[in-house]
């Protein structure tokens, strides 16, 4: 089983990115699909959710109206499409998959800073 995420760098505030997450090694489709971020000194946190359908989507409310998560079944994919982004979305963010199992990926780091 592997989630790798892929897509974080450095932007400037305003800026936008588009994070990742490759699944393989498991039945993608059938998975809800979750972003989770942790920055230095804090907790991790959910960032975004999707259901394994596309049928429901939830996001925390510090980034609704600015990020959006879909996926691709066809491509077990799952996006993080991050607009107007701010100093304090600055984090490591998390791809995981859960179900009756529940697999992490390693994260990719995403600076926001001018």
């Amino acid at each position: 089983v592997q989630l790798v995420e892929s897509g974080g760098g450095l932007v400037q505030p305003g800026g936008s990115l588009r994070l990742s997450c490759l699944a393989s090694g498991f039945t993608f489709s059938t998975y809800a699909m979750r972003w989770y971020r942790q920055a230095p000194g804090k907790e991790r946190e959910l960032v975004a959710a999707i259901g394994s359908a596309s049928s429901n989507t939830y996001y925390r409310d510090s980034v609704k109206g600015r990020f959006t998560i879909s996926r691709d079944n066809v491509k077990n994919t799952v996006y993080l499409q991050m607009n107007s982004l701010k100093p304090e979305d600055t984090a490591l963010y998390y791809c995981n998959a859960i179900r009756t199992n529940d697999y992490w990926g390693q994260g990719t780091q995403v600076t926001v800073s001018s």
